[in-house]
């Protein structure tokens, strides 16, 4: 079972750097990863996604919040919480087939972002499954490059902030 855990952080060189060694000194491998500014500019949110079982998930979201420089921990539910990835695709697309990949763009609620000779760029945002599902049928056109932001969480609500 995949568990989302965010920790607000000070945006302070070297802190990513401290959660991630925790993770990997634990043996938790990081499914997916995010960082980026919140709306205070010094402190960053960092979104892990990862497989641990729940006893030592609390275990290292306990430890997580005892290192330097992290400010809060919390772990996200699907109930409790929104997520979503970014997700750019470059397709093998020759002319011929466009209106096919264009059709599927917009049953995916997606983006064309550009259009070349023999390929198409997509943009997609959406859950993890939504992006895997995209990736899939686009796999059947040939797929020439692709690139993911990893999944990126909040809470419902006022709960958190």
């Amino acid at each position: 079972m995949q568990h989302t855990i965010s920790v607000l952080v000070e945006n302070k060189p070297g802190v990513l750097t401290r959660v991630t060694s925790l993770f990997a000194r634990r043996g938790f491998n990081i499914d997916s990863l995010a960082v980026g500014e919140t709306e205070d500019p010094s402190i960053s949110r960092i979104t892990v996604v990862t497989g641990a079982e729940s006893v030592p998930l609390e275990q290292i979201t306990k430890q997580v919040y005892k290192l330097i420089n992290v400010i809060k921990v919390t772990t996200l539910t699907p109930h409790d919480s929104i997520s979503r990835e970014l997700a750019m695709f470059k397709v093998i697309c020759p002319p011929e087939r466009r209106h096919e990949v264009f059709a599927i763009v917009n049953v995916f609620e997606a983006k064309v972002v550009d259009v070349s000779k023999d390929s198409v760029m997509v943009e997609a945002t959406g859950t993890t499954d939504k992006l895997e599902s995209l990736e899939d049928i686009f796999k059947g056109y040939g797929i020439k490059e692709m690139a993911r932001t990893g999944v990126i969480a909040l809470s419902r609500g006022s709960k958190e902030k």
